[in-house]
């Protein structure tokens, strides 16, 4: 397997190779060169495994350079930190199926990533004998979970921006609590798309790059997006086991478009997904995409579900290359436009390719709340705020004759202000972070600055 860049100059590498250079070099998101599918037999072959095997028949596919026993090794060792022995288990509730991806270390959806990719970065700095600074944006939950993932692992340093007081307490606690000498946590005076672009600008310079062995562990890096698409393919066996239904619908929660365009290559893989149902916040702009094809910033608002107070979808450029046919000069001229006026616009012809596929609706803070309170009234259940905003328009928009899977992106206790206000109780944090306020936190105040942070990371790079 082969991999290319959206923007057309950079092709031909393989899965290592891909994995680290994260963003490619052209400033393109990096693809593989064709979607392997399965059919309806290969599928029910995968239907009983356990996940982490499921997990290396679906990532083998994609990581041909990598021994299926060091995968093997990897995949296991990734998933032994979960709490929950499916890993990802779906449960049922009320009219609907939930998807529970916040079971690992730092209880989000990340971890299921994250978790593989640490390990990952870790054997193929062994192999190569290098040293690596990774570098991300978080709006929540991608922080934690990539900490986590390469806390004390040698040859590693991880520096992760997060938008200052614009996180919950316990995303930022748990970022902020890691004191390993590896672990550099640094709070922009700005929003998240503001550390995302800083992000971005850096590895666009790529002697900056280069001298500083960045590597990139935001969903701008392959791994993560094919981590996740794992879980459609184990829900989907699940969901068809309880229902003996041929197809589902799948809504998902999402501000930068990385997970539900899991769904969209799992869908191309052959599960049969039959609409991947997108659910935003106020922060709107992939709904207006689909609804509309209307693809422009806006202001950001800082809402109830945080980790989606998203306005630039970093992931969403991998999507027009597949929307306008493979063809990297169009994502070119795109990608470029959006960055002179802000938008990119589509045909009728490409706005009703993308509504064959997706829907998509956004739903306010009162909603969200209204939607925990009811859920949890009517079903003992406690929905986040990202996953209730995922409930409340997939029940809007799913169809008539299939099932409804929802992915649960965080476990409740993230938010437990939000869901106190819902439903007058707080939730517990498990065991394992009981204590997090009491623990010492370790973080530096940054200007939102391209130059300022890339001095902040020459100073502290290994």
């Amino acid at each position: 397997m082969k991999y290319c860049s959206t923007r057309g100059k950079v092709s031909g590498l393989s899965f290592t190779e891909t994995i680290m250079m994260g963003l490619a070099d052209d400033g393109g998101l990096l693809l593989p060169e064709q979607i392997p599918t399965l059919s309806k037999d290969e599928l029910q072959q995968l239907a009983k495994l356990p996940y982490p095997e499921l997990a290396f028949n679906i990532i083998s596919k994609f990581a041909t350079d990598i021994p299926a026993a060091d995968l093997r090794k990897i995949i296991e060792r990734s998933y032994a930190s979960f709490n929950h022995p499916d890993v990802t288990p779906v449960v049922h509730q009320d009219d609907l199926f939930i998807l529970e991806l916040f079971h690992g270390p730092t209880l989000a959806f990340k971890d299921v990533a994250l978790q593989f990719l640490g390990n990952l970065f870790e054997y193929v700095l062994a192999k190569q004998d290098r040293h690596m600074n990774i570098i991300g944006a978080t709006s929540g939950d991608t922080g934690s979970a990539a900490i986590y993932g390469v806390r004390g692992k040698d040859k590693i340093n991880i520096f992760i921006l997060h938008p200052q007081g614009k996180v919950s307490p316990v995303q930022e606690m748990q970022m902020t609590t890691v004191l390993d000498k590896n672990v550099f946590n640094i709070a922009v005076t700005g929003t998240f798309d503001d550390a995302q672009a800083i992000v971005k600008d850096i590895f666009g310079d790529l002697d900056f790059k280069q001298n500083f062995a960045l590597g990139a562990v935001n969903s701008i890096n392959w791994a993560r997006v094919l981590a996740q698409v794992v879980y459609y393919f184990y829900a989907w066996f699940q969901v068809q086991a309880k229902t003996s239904a041929t197809e589902m619908d799948v809504a998902v929660p999402t501000g930068n478009f990385g997970d539900i365009f899991a769904g969209y290559v799992a869908k191309a893989m052959g599960v049969p997904i039959k609409r991947l149902i997108l659910a935003t916040n106020s922060n709107n702009i992939l709904s207006r995409f689909i609804n509309h094809g209307d693809y422009s910033k806006a202001t950001v608002h800082h809402s109830l579900s945080p980790s989606m107070d998203i306005q630039v979808a970093s992931n969403f450029e991998r999507y027009l290359f597949y929307l306008y046919d493979g063809q990297a000069d169009k994502v070119c001229a795109a990608m470029d436009r959006f960055k002179e006026t802000g938008a990119i616009s589509v045909n009728e012809e490409q706005r009703k390719q993308v509504t064959e596929i997706f829907a998509a609706a956004s739903i306010d803070d009162e909603e969200t709340v209204a939607t925990i309170r009811e859920f949890k009234a009517k079903t003992g259940y406690t929905l986040d705020p990202h996953t209730a905003v995922g409930v409340a328009v997939g029940r809007q928009l799913r169809s008539p004759d299939s099932p409804l899977l929802c992915l649960a992106t965080a476990h409740p206790a993230k938010f437990g202000d939000t869901v106190e206000q819902a439903t007058g109780e707080t939730p517990a944090l498990p065991e394992a972070f009981a204590d997090l306020e009491r623990r010492e936190r370790r973080v530096e105040v940054l200007e939102a600055k391209v130059e300022v942070i890339k001095n902040y990371i020459s100073q502290k790079a290994g």
